[in-house]
This record gives structure tokens, sequence and C-alpha cells, in this order.
């Protein structure tokens, strides 16, 4: 748990009183080892022997490798030693062609920047975790008189109590609907509490209290409150004893309506503490890890406990590990997924990391109280590792199972579409709008361990030229924008480059797409077009290429399944985008268009003339009779729509 009134930990490296400098030497953008010796050497000829982090950037600036350091220029000179140096670390000194670097206070300063450096940049030779959305959490406001409870996901910012991290949103949410069941707190938004007149449907099925018409007094929900504090606390024994009690004294006084009420929130509890995976008891709040690692593959197990039950677990599969050891990917995973997530109080591992001490020292200092990082050798402790390290186990043959399948896959896609080798990065295309209007285009991509979400793009539809509703102009738009960018920002074509598009359509999408790169300069990327059977029926699929040829394939085929789905996420991605658009368009105002003209004012001017049809056709004499809206407002808004 924590608490949003405590001041937010600083998040950027403004966080550290630092001195930064960046060097560079020019030189050839292929690997060169003396070019790269030379240019750590010149670096390290200026570096002090204080603790800091150092960035190595290749000859564009793209960030190689971060490290820390205790003393930056003992930890520099490693690298230019490079006959002991792994062969990994070999080529990315030959890559080397600048450095950044940092000072910072201490060296627990260092490890904290450093995760952060690795998560914002992203760099070849880290280990990377990946994991594409953020860790929901139960928000408890405290800034209403009745404050509501619910998920929440990002930056704690709204004033009340966060209980997580919760391992998925399924978690979350199972655990939502028996709070509500078991507190009856409402979890409606402040605005719809506001616009009752009477009690909605959570009421009728005994999962809120209705304080928005008083149902309940205030005293009464602020006691719920203050139950459900307990219990996600880990205080579920207290709640559940006075609970029993209170059903007891009611069945005692005859009112078993009350009664069978107390009853079902006792059934609520009971889910709830029935319902955990391990046995958690007296461990409060606590994280577990443990790794497991085979053939180029490792696996991370996590449980999250707090106030003694089990939030849920979640695989974690980094990236980058090749030729590191076990405890280092331990410890560089741990250092990024905390630079977004609060640390329990107790961090239990199946290991020991290189550097534990400094480890908890930097996590304290993130947390803003004590981190204790154990490694446990007997006890309750070490089954609920054991158990970890089996959940870690089968999750990383199941990884590998799937590994081998989508390997096989690809490779028959490359075969399928006459590509030299199986595609590492594909990307699908869709357009999405309603007869031209809030017109949407979408890419998403896929490589080999599925859908990389944080590389997908929306276009809005934008240029002149493009006719509403005109699906092959649109297509052209997005081409064109999309491959003009990728050759100015990367001409040498060795980053997010696709191995194979795949386009939503049949012939005619195809030779729009085909003549649209052909404009620009891009003849030689792998294009295949995905248009339905007949009657749009899903099986029935027929693949074009640039050239004219087309075929089918078995409707039992597992790569056309596999097609399919790439197809099907790409749609889901465009009409996402398509709806989101047209949603903020109908709550959109004219009023919208008038600049230097703020919220406040805006809602002044319809509160007092009620539509913006009237607004527009108001005389300047009226518009400045409006509440809250001043003689220079009112010309501005007269001018734009009597100019």
């Amino acid at each position: 748990m924590s608490k949003a009134d405590r001041p937010d930990q600083p998040n950027s490296a403004d966080r550290f009183n630092e001195e930064k400098q960046t060097y560079a030497v020019r030189g050839a953008d292929k690997p060169d080892l003396e070019a790269g010796i030379a240019a750590i050497r010149n670096v390290w000829n200026t570096l002090p022997a204080n603790p800091g982090v150092y960035r190595m950037q290749d000859a564009r600036g793209d960030v190689l490798y971060v490290g820390k350091a205790r003393a930056l220029k003992s930890r520099v000179s490693n690298y230019t030693q490079v006959e002991p140096l792994p062969q990994r670390l070999k080529r990315m000194v030959a890559l080397t062609r600048s450095m950044t670097i940092v000072t910072t206070n201490s060296e627990a300063e260092a490890l904290l920047l450093e995760a952060q450096l690795i998560k914002r940049y992203r760099p070849a030779y880290n280990v990377l975790l990946r994991d594409d959305k953020s860790f929901p959490f139960i928000l408890l406001r405290a800034d209403h008189d009745y404050p509501c409870i619910h998920k929440h996901r990002g930056a704690r910012k709204a004033k009340g109590d966060y209980f997580g991290p919760f391992a998925s949103a399924g978690s979350v949410n199972q655990t939502l609907n028996a709070l509500e069941k078991l507190f009856l707190l409402r979890s409606c938004s402040d605005s719809y509490f506001k616009q009752r007149d009477r009690p909605c449907l959570l009421y009728q099925i005994k999962r809120c209290s209705a304080p928005c018409v008083d149902r309940i007094s205030k005293p009464d929900y602020a006691e719920l409150v203050a139950d459900a504090k307990a219990f996600l606390s880990g205080k579920s024994t207290d709640v559940q004893s006075k609970l029993a009690t209170e059903m007891e004294a009611a069945s005692d006084e005859m009112d078993f309506e009350r009664a069978a009420m107390l009853r079902d929130r006792l059934k609520a509890l009971t889910f709830i503490q029935g319902s955990q995976a391990i046995n958690a008891q007296g461990l409060g709040d606590a994280d577990i890890y443990a790794m497991a690692r085979k053939e180029g593959h490792a696996c991370v197990q996590a449980f999250f406990i707090r106030g003694g039950q089990n939030w849920g677990h979640r695989s974690f599969f980094p990236t980058h590990i090749s030729g590191l050891e076990d405890a280092e990917i331990l410890a560089s995973m741990l250092g990024q997924f905390y630079e977004e997530v609060p640390p329990a109080k107790l961090i239990l591992l199946d290991r020991d990391l290189p550097e534990t001490a400094l480890m908890a020292e930097a996590l304290g200092e993130r947390a803003g109280r004590k981190v204790e990082i154990s490694i446990p050798q007997r006890g309750d402790r070490v089954r609920l590792l054991q158990q970890a390290a089996r959940n870690a186990t089968e999750a990383l043959d199941r990884r590998i199972a799937e590994s081998t399948t989508q390997n096989k896959l690809l490779a028959e896609m490359a075969e399928l579409f006459e590509l030299s080798e199986p595609p590492q990065r594909i990307e699908i295309y869709d357009n999405s709008h309603i007869q031209g209007s809030n017109a949407i285009g979408g890419m998403v991509v896929a490589g080999p361990e599925g859908f990389i979400k944080n590389q997908y793009r929306k276009f809005n539809i934008k240029r002149g030229e493009t006719v509403p509703g005109d699906d092959f102009g649109m297509m052209r738009e997005v081409f064109q924008r999309r491959f003009a960018r990728a050759l100015e920002e990367d001409p040498d074509r060795e980053r997010d480059w696709p191995d194979l598009v795949l386009i939503d359509g049949g012939k005619g999408q195809m030779s729009v797409v085909k003549e649209a790169l052909e404009e620009i300069g891009v003849e030689d990327v792998p294009l295949i077009a995905v248009s339905k059977g007949p009657d749009r029926n899903a099986g029935r699929e027929t693949f074009h290429f640039p050239d004219g040829r087309a075929f089918d394939l078995p409707v039992n085929a597992p790569v056309l399944y596999y097609l399919q789905r790439l197809r099907d996420e790409a749609h889901r991605f465009a009409i996402g985008g398509h709806r989101a658009k047209r949603s903020k368009a109908i709550t959109s105002s004219p009023l919208d268009e008038i600049g230097g003209i703020g919220p406040a004012r805006k809602k002044a001017l319809l509160l007092h003339f009620g539509t913006a049809k009237a607004v527009r056709s108001a005389s300047l004499e009226d518009l400045q009779q409006a509440p809250g809206v001043s003689a220079s407002v009112a010309q501005k808004v007269h001018d734009y729509y009597h100019a």
C-alpha cells in the first residue's frame, strides 16, 4: 500500500545532483574495435572516481548499453582491456563511438538511475524486462464524503489509499467484485453520484449501500470505509470477527434481514480468503521471486503478497540474456520492475544477487522506508519459494513450446511468401471509418514473441487530397507517411524496418500500396494483401502478391489461423482508434475552435445561451451580458463568428 499524499518519488534523472557530460569520437558506423577503444579511452582520461552511470552510444547516438559504477574511472577502464571480455561485449565496444556520463551522490542513486535509463532507452546490450502494461491497483479515494473504490492504472496522483500491485486485471476485478459485496462501497464516478435521485442497480443486487440517495448515513459509510482499509491492509480476521458478532446480534434482535445481509458479506469475505493460490498468512507485505532458465530462455516468477493475501502472480521473460549469470539477470529485472511499482517491505529471492545490500538500499530510497531482501533457508518461506520455482519452470516450458510453434509458423510464412528468412518484424495495416468520417489508419506489429504493442501506430487521415471514404486513398496516405518518415529517420534500414507487410484488402489495395511506395523510392519491402473470401467468411481468405499472383490456404492450416489473428488484431486496433476519435468528436463543441477561450469561459457561454448555435447568433451586447465573460472575450467570440 502507498499513500497518494506522500510526496512523489522523483522519476527522472533530475532527481540526482548530477554532473552530465557527453564525449564523442567520430568514426564509421560499422563495427571497428580500435575506434571503439579510442572513444572509450577518450572518456576514461577525464573521468572522476565518483559513483555514476555511463551510456555507451553508437555513431548515430543510439544507446547500446547503460551501466552503473561505484567508481566510474575504474569501471570504464575495463572496456579498454578487450581480451578478457566475452564476444558479446567486444562487439558492443566495436560499435561504441561516444559515451554519456552522469555522476551521482552514491552508488544506490546510480543503481536507481541505471534502471530508469534502461527502461527509457531499451539498449540492445542490457537485459530488458518486456512488459507492455502497467500493473493495476485498487484505489480507495479520500477526496469525497463518500469515498469510492475502483481499479487504477498509471500515475498515482489522486488522493487516497492505493493497494497493490495486482498481477493482472482479472485478479483485481475479482477482488473488487468481492469487496463490493463485502463492504458495499460505491464504485461510480462523482458526476454520476451527484445526478442520482434513486438507487442504481448495484444497490438492488446488494453491491452498494446507495449513499447517493442517503440510504446510509455518513458515519456508517465511514465505518465501511475503515473496514475496507483494515481488510486490504491484512486485518481480515478482525473484519471477519466483527461481521460475525454483528450477525449474531442482529439474529438475537430478530432483525433477520440485516442478519442475512451480514451473512452474505461474510460469504464474500470467505470467498476472498479461500481463493488464495498460496498460503501467505503471517507474511504481511512481500514480493516473492524465483527464476528458471533453459535453452537460452529465462523466466522469473513473481508472487505479490499484500496484507497476508495473495494478489496474483506474473511470469516475466527478460530478453538480451545471452552470456549473463542468472543472478545478474534477476538483479536487472528487479531494478527495472521497481522503477514503476513500489517495492514491498520484504522481498524473498531464491538466490543471492551480485549486490544484495546495495539493491535493498536503493529500493529503500525509492520507497521512502526500509526494504529487506532475504534468501530464506528453511520454513514456510522456503516452501513459498519452491512453489514459485515450480511455476517458473512450468511457465518457461510453455514459453519454449510456444516459441517452437511460433518459429515453425514464421518459417512456413517465409516459404509461402517467398522470403529469404523467417520474418522478425511483421507490420499489418487496416483502415476504419464510417462513410469517411473520423477516418483512422492502424498499424500493428508482431514478431517471434508475439505482438509488440509499444510499436503500434495510429494515423489520422488528414491530407486534403484524400477523399473521405476512399479506402484506396487512405491506404496510400498511411503508407507514404509511414515509410517516408522511416526513410528520413533510418535511411540505412537498421531499426524498425519490416520484413513483411500485410495489407487488409485485395488487388486494389495492393496496387495502391505498391504505387505509393514506389513514389517515395521504396521497392523492396515484401507486400502481401489479405482479402476475405465469398461472403467475407473467415477461413476462405485469398493472399495476393504484388505481381498479381494469388493463392488460398487449406481452411485448417495452422499458418492460416496465425495470419487471421494478425489481421484481426489490426482490425481491432483500427476500429478502436476510430471509435475513440468518434467519441471525442461527439463531445466536442464548435466553441473549441475559438482560440484563447478556455474551458471555464466555454462553459459559462453554454450555460447562459443553452447551445453553441445560440452563442453563434448572439449579438455583442448579449455576449457581454453572460456571467464570467469579459468584454474582450465577448469581442473575440463575436469577431470569430461575424468577421
